[in-house]
């Protein structure tokens, strides 16, 4: 079952190696991973989607929070966050083809970000499922190229994990 880790770190050198070292020397694979400053520059929030069952999930959880560097450490129900992913994605358009192209890219929330006489690459941010479709969606035009980023997460309702509540 995939389980999302939202983790509070101090801004510091070395701390993701710390933490992917703790899910490698356990033999979990991580499955997306993002990371990225918050609203304060000495912490960083990082987003851990990986597999595992409840025990499992739990004892990475009691580890990650005796890391020096790590402040907070929440899993997320997946009925209890937000979750987004960004795809970049470059396929063979013929000029002919693009109103169709941007016409889909339109209905699905997508805009164009680079387009060459037989390209075009397209950028969307949304849910893994969506964004699985979407690429479903351009197969058929020939995919040269495709860049995901790791799930960012955010807890639903009024709760947040922060240090600080504003």
């Amino acid at each position: 079952m995939k389980h999302t880790i939202s983790i509070l770190v101090e801004n510091n050198a070395g701390v993701l190696a710390r933490i992917a070292g703790l899910f490698a020397r356990r033999g979990y694979n991580i499955d997306s991973l993002a990371v990225g400053v918050t609203d304060d520059d000495t912490i960083s929030r990082v987003t851990i989607v990986a597999d595992g069952n409840d025990h499992t999930i739990e004892q990475l959880v009691k580890q990650l929070n005796k890391l020096i560097d790590v402040i907070k450490v929440k899993t997320l129900r997946h009925d209890e966050l937000i979750s987004r992913e960004l795809l970049l994605i470059k396929i063979n358009v013929e000029p002919f083809q693009r109103s169709e192209v941007i016409t889909t890219a339109k209905i699905m929330g997508a805009k164009v970000a680079d387009i060459s006489r037989s390209t075009m690459t397209l950028e969307i941010s949304d849910t893994a499922q969506q964004l699985a479709t979407f690429e479903d969606l351009l197969s058929p035009y020939g995919v040269k190229e495709v860049v995901r980023t790791g799930i960012v997460a955010m807890q639903r309702g009024s709760e947040a994990i922060a240090l600080k509540y504003k």
